[in-house]
């Protein structure tokens, strides 16, 4: 990739760049509303926590005394607790889906914005691994980031207030712990917040040690996953072509081989997850006894009743569980930042699309309100980041200029790739130099060899990508018609996958009758005809010789075209020259 070209962010500009899509989403007046009635829920939960802490006091020192009307009492006084919070936990629960809900909604819509924004998406296609396996990022990556942020977030939150409030409880009950030392009676102010502090503090010290590799791991395999997908995905829409040429043992062997990739990620991150269990569990299992142990000095002194020990040890293992928080989700927060990377980079590199090309060997691309294409020196590089100019190839007229109803063909000499030039028209090739004037978006159509059919009724595919409800169906019925698609006509409505029903030469047909119904003012054709029955190419060249009203370019070599449309012949060569400097 060309170091212009690289996208990649710190994890501060991550922040920011999933920010900023969250400030501009249309889910954000709601998703603040969430959060509020979250954070609301949060502290109310938080308070009937410590309610319930000081109900130890009282519980355990009736046992003690073996009290029973206070016993009875105190379980009345805990239905009562326990009740509220079992409300607050379920309405927690509601809020945490409906954030994650909407969450996932903003994101995944913004991310589909920028992806499909004019000419972006088949732009990144040139600038290397970052637009490999979109689709997971759209998908999978946006789905994860939603969710795990969400149960995140609020794990924070919670664990934040869970840890200010019972802080200051623990720190309350730490005014009286006193130790013998050499005879005499030695007080620790907060004694026992200091001993959560260095408890939960040398665990996470630890975690960070044990478990640094998780992050990259992490990324790596949300990358080969996709790439798994990917060719899974495309061995199955190829399974006839690949069953007719006998070529199952070679699918199964570039399988196994992305498998077997994704299989080594896999092993790294279970042995790093497996580390990371000592730390974790260790610590999880010592903290059924920590706060008992390190209360036990001032107990067995007599200065602490078993109430108050069973008070302070329910303070502890707040305290300690709110500042575990960090470690208990190291994994999580490992996958979140792996997943944050994957789709900040994406968005930013999709935004930056507009701008990138901007450099020295760049084609100036300008749209006017002309009635003329014009090509001026233009000079296409045959590699992306325009480094190659001296293996370039321009047309041999130059300047070239196209009018309304002008007949073109575009032609090339032997190693030319006619189809960079088709690009560089359409706006999705900027690497070369000159200039290409061309009419606005909404005049132009440009039609591939290989081109796109939705997934949608018939009408639809004709007419795209403006709406059935613009076209008559007499206009619809003369285009299919005059395309030989009149056999179809009944079917117009159906809805299924056209571009497997159809053979190439009704493809073809589809696409022509496709322009037939736009009109545009320009068309751009790239070796639409080649490998074509001749009754077909003869019935779409005459097609495109009824379109007085239109400029018709056909980039590629075709007799029918050359004896019908009698066209203007333009010429692609070869720059000979040597590379500058």
């Amino acid at each position: 990739m060309a170091a212009y070209a690289r996208f990649d962010l710190n994890f501060r500009a991550q922040m920011r760049m999933m920010g900023s899509a969250f400030w501009t989403s249309p889910v954000r007046s709601r998703l603040i509303l969430l959060a509020c009635g979250l954070l609301t829920i949060i502290l109310v939960t938080a308070y009937g926590q410590v309610r319930l802490n000081e109900w130890n006091a009282p519980f355990y020192n009736s046992l003690e005394r073996r009290d029973l009307n206070a016993f009875i009492h105190q379980l009345e006084v805990f239905t009562i607790i326990a009740g509220c919070l079992l409300l607050l936990n379920v309405f927690q629960t509601w809020l945490n889906q409906m954030t994650a809900l909407n969450m996932r909604e903003g994101l995944a819509k913004d991310m589909v914005e920028q992806w499909l924004k004019p000419g972006r998406a088949a732009k990144l296609a040139s600038f290397g691994t970052i637009s490999i396996n979109p689709d997971q990022r759209l998908h999978e990556d946006v789905r994860n980031l939603a969710e795990s942020s969400t149960a995140l977030a609020i794990g924070l939150v919670n664990a934040t207030i869970i840890l200010v409030s019972f802080i200051g409880v623990l720190w309350g009950l730490s005014a009286g712990f006193a130790i013998e030392i050499g005879g005499k009676m030695v007080a620790i102010p907060g004694y026992m917040v200091w001993a959560a502090l260095l408890y939960a503090g040398s665990a996470s010290l630890l975690s960070n040690i044990v478990g640094y590799r998780l992050v990259p791991l992490n990324a790596e395999r949300y990358s080969k996953e996709a790439e798994l997908r990917f060719s899974l995905m495309r061995a199955s829409e190829n399974l006839t072509a690949i069953t007719l040429s006998r070529g199952e043992k070679n699918e199964r062997h570039r399988i196994r081989q992305d498998i077997d990739a994704v299989l080594v990620v896999i092993r790294g991150l279970a042995m790093g997850l497996t580390h990371l269990t000592w730390v974790s569990a260790g610590y999880g299992w010592l903290a059924i006894v920590a706060p008992i142990l390190i209360a036990a000095p001032v107990y067995f002194s007599g200065n602490l009743t078993f109430g108050g020990l069973m008070m302070a040890v329910g303070a502890f293992n707040q305290v300690n569980v709110a500042l575990r928080w960090y470690i208990d989700n190291f994994g999580p927060i490992a996958s979140w930042k792996a997943t944050l990377q994957r789709v900040s980079i994406f968005r930013n590199a999709l935004i930056q699309m507009d701008s990138v090309e901007r450099h020295e060997n760049a084609i100036d691309l300008e749209r006017s309100a002309t009635d003329v294409v014009r090509f001026s020196s233009v000079e296409i590089s045959p590699e992306a980041g325009g480094k190659e100019m001296a293996r370039s190839f321009r047309l041999r007229e130059a300047p070239v200029e196209i009018a309304i109803g002008d007949r073109v063909v575009i032609d090339g000499d032997q190693g030319v790739n006619r189809r960079l030039f088709f690009a560089a028209i359409a706006g999705l090739w900027p690497w070369g130099r000159g200039k290409i004037t061309m009419p606005p978006r909404d005049e132009t159509l440009f039609i591939a060899q290989h081109g796109y059919m939705p997934a949608a009724p018939l009408r639809e595919i004709l007419s795209y990508p403006r709406a059935p409800q613009k076209f008559t169906e007499e206009e619809f019925l003369a285009a299919m018609e005059a395309c030989g698609l009149g056999h179809i006509i009944p079917r117009m409505n159906d809805n299924i996958r056209w571009d497997q029903k159809f053979d190439s030469d009704e493809q073809a047909c589809i696409r022509v009758a496709n322009a037939l119904l736009l009109k545009p003012r320009w068309l751009f054709i790239d070796d639409l005809l080649e490998g074509l029955e001749k009754h077909t190419i003869d019935r779409l060249v005459g097609v495109l010789s009824g379109m007085k009203d239109t400029a018709v370019v056909y980039i590629g070599r075709s007799d029918a075209v050359m004896q019908v449309l009698s066209p203007r012949v333009l010429h692609l060569e070869l720059v000979t020259s040597a590379p500058a400097g």
